[in-house]
């Protein structure tokens, strides 16, 4: 299978293959090669139909009934390859040749991707093609780029400052601590400070130790797991002690959470009851649902364990057997390889639950978490030692 975007004769041409037959889409307009004029190039599939949009101009066009799926399992490449013999004959109409010319604002399945020095896995050959100090979105929040002789200048929006108009008015003089992210409050013309893991105050400058976790919205652990090179990941295990009052929520994620690609084993809550979902490749996600109105959100204690043996997946709620399924007898994939990261209660900031689990998951934690233990492992994960934010120290009261 492959997809490719060339530029042939002046035309645009996209060609995928989604393992039969050769589809091939060409713009009805030439590009303007005069070097200064930029273009928005739109191109894909849905299903076995693709489409081609040159400045507004769509064509589309369907592949062989059947074959729906593009299924490639390689890298991404931009203008070219290390080695254009790699590249399949059908994939381009000509002798293949690099790319020459600017590009800019790749996004792949709603994904930006970063054309930086340091993102990219590799490449060579490649330099600044803007010409201009201002660049590409040097001005941030929607602020104007000027050129100037001495570099360039950003014209900012009313409630930002700063020379690219990265930081809020309200941010200005803010007091928050170590590590704390300042958080704008327009309306009310002030700002909140987001303590770091460890720390709280109104404004994160105290220090703070505590083996229960509170969740109080907009918070995450991220824990790494220093023994993840040495675990037998076809034998994977997490309990917790969690409570809650709330009938939605991501309680513990064992996965990177990047893409859609990654294994991860989810643990939340969905609807009031308990919800399982693993993902051990090939995006097949499986998710076990205890078929019983559960008491998760009573604001008592529940003891959670999950245990991966393989393709066997066991569920224990409160220490009794609640779901038990083979997701694959085929054992095509019976390894979890998360990674070595474990979220709980949410994602990064900025980070949507429901958008990162594409909608396994629809909201973070509200509530404690304690007693995490992964795999066999004799001792509990010490919560304070990962990173995090506006997690709250649990032991007392509510």
């Amino acid at each position: 299978d492959f997809l490719c975007i060339s530029l042939v004769n002046g035309f645009i041409q996209l060609r995928y293959n989604l393992g039969d037959k050769t589809v091939i889409l060409q713009t009805l307009q030439k590009v303007r090669a005069n070097g200064e004029t930029w273009h928005s190039l739109k191109a894909g599939r849905v299903g076995n139909e693709g489409y081609l949009d040159l400045d507004g101009i769509n064509i589309t066009q369907k592949a062989s009934p059947g074959m729906n799926a593009l299924d490639t399992h390689t890298d991404f490449f931009v203008g070219g390859l290390s080695s254009l013999n790699l590249i399949n004959s059908m994939a381009v109409e000509n002798e293949p040749t690099g790319f020459t010319g600017c590009i800019r604002e790749i996004v792949v399945n709603n994904k930006e991707l970063k054309l930086t020095v340091t993102d990219p896995k590799g490449g060579a050959n490649v330099g600044d093609c803007d010409g201009t100090a201002c660049g590409y979105t040097v001005c941030k929040n929607n602020g104007t780029c000027e050129v100037e002789n001495s570099g360039f200048s950003c014209s900012c929006p009313q409630e930002w400052i700063g020379s690219t108009c990265e930081q809020s008015i309200h941010c200005s003089q803010n007091k928050c601590g170590s590590q704390a992210l300042c958080i704008p409050q327009p309306t009310s013309f002030s700002y909140i400070c987001m303590c770091a893991l460890g720390w709280s105050g109104k404004y994160c400058d105290s220090k703070i130790q505590f083996f229960i976790a509170k969740f109080v919205g907009n918070s995450y652990i991220k824990y790494t797991d220093p023994y993840y090179k040495k675990r037998d990941l076809q034998h994977s295990r997490i309990s917790l002690n969690f409570t809650t009052s709330q009938t939605e929520g991501l309680i513990a994620w064992m996965g990177k959470g990047e893409d859609e690609d990654n294994d991860f084993l989810a643990i939340g809550l969905a609807n009031g009851t308990l919800k399982v979902v693993i993902n051990l490749g090939e995006r097949i996600s499986v998710p076990l649902i205890h078929s019983k109105y559960s008491t998760c959100c009573d604001e008592r204690w529940h003891f959670v364990t999950v245990v991966q043996n393989q393709t066997c997946i066991k569920v224990y709620l409160d220490e009794e057997l609640i779901m038990f399924e083979d997701i694959d007898p085929h054992r095509k994939y019976t390894a979890l390889n998360y990674g070595g990261i474990c979220y709980f209660g949410g994602f990064e900031v900025g980070r949507k639950v429901h958008v990162v689990t594409t909608g396994l998951f629809q909201k973070e934690f509200i509530g404690k978490i304690k007693d995490v233990v992964l795999f066999q492992d004799s001792k509990k994960i010490q919560l304070t030692k990962a990173e995090g934010y506006n997690v709250y120290n649990g032991n007392y009261g509510n």
